[in-house]
């Protein structure tokens, strides 16, 4: 946000499993949900924290209305909606590996490699967290479309982020050094 902004509208990924008996059953059930901020400049770091916190969780109340639906609410259709090319999220992750059984069948994860990566965003920031690691760091992932933003523009992005997640972890009591396990940055054709 720059220039006096204060109204901010990204989406976010949400596993959507909002009820207990959809914990367990295979598919995908994510859904997309639009995060509006209305930011307030004067706001303390922690006052900015307890609104966003906030306003995430009521967002999450309603996690079950379907995207098209909000689009419609608000006169708006997936072609006109800029927030839904700005992506947010936050996946938790375990290092146990979990049996999955289908049937009589044991289902294993396999790792496919890596493949050329196509923006599905025009900008997309993604944090990764694996709770039970011995280093607790996050890794974040940034993936931006070639059309819109060059590697330059992409490292300037990385670099004031990870100057900032120094500030953040020096104030938080940190040793200064970087609690992010990596940033990786990748610039991908849409």
């Amino acid at each position: 946000m720059t220039h006096g902004q204060t109204d901010l509208c990204i989406s976010c990924l949400n596993a959507n499993r909002y009820r207990s008996e959809l914990q367990d059953v295979i598919g995908m059930f994510v859904s997309t949900l639009p995060y509006r901020m209305q930011l307030d400049s004067y706001w303390s770091f922690d006052e900015l924290v307890k609104h966003v916190r906030e306003k995430c969780l009521t967002i999450l109340e309603h996690s079950h209305y379907p995207l098209q639906h909000i689009l419609a609410d608000h006169h708006l259709n997936q072609s006109n909606a800029s927030f839904l090319e700005t992506m947010f999220d936050f996946v938790t992750t375990s290092d146990v590996e979990d049996d999955l059984y289908l049937s009589d069948s044991n289902l294993k994860q396999v790792f496919l490699g890596e493949s050329y990566n196509v923006a599905k965003f025009d900008f997309s920031l993604t944090f990764i967290h694996k709770p039970t690691a011995t280093n607790g760091r996050l890794s974040c992932y940034f993936e931006c479309s070639r059309d819109l933003f060059n590697s330059n523009s992409l490292e300037t992005i990385a670099r004031r982020f990870e100057y900032l997640e120094q500030v953040f972890y020096y104030f938080a009591g940190g040793s200064g050094r970087n609690s992010t396990e990596s940033i990786s940055k990748t610039a991908s054709h849409c």
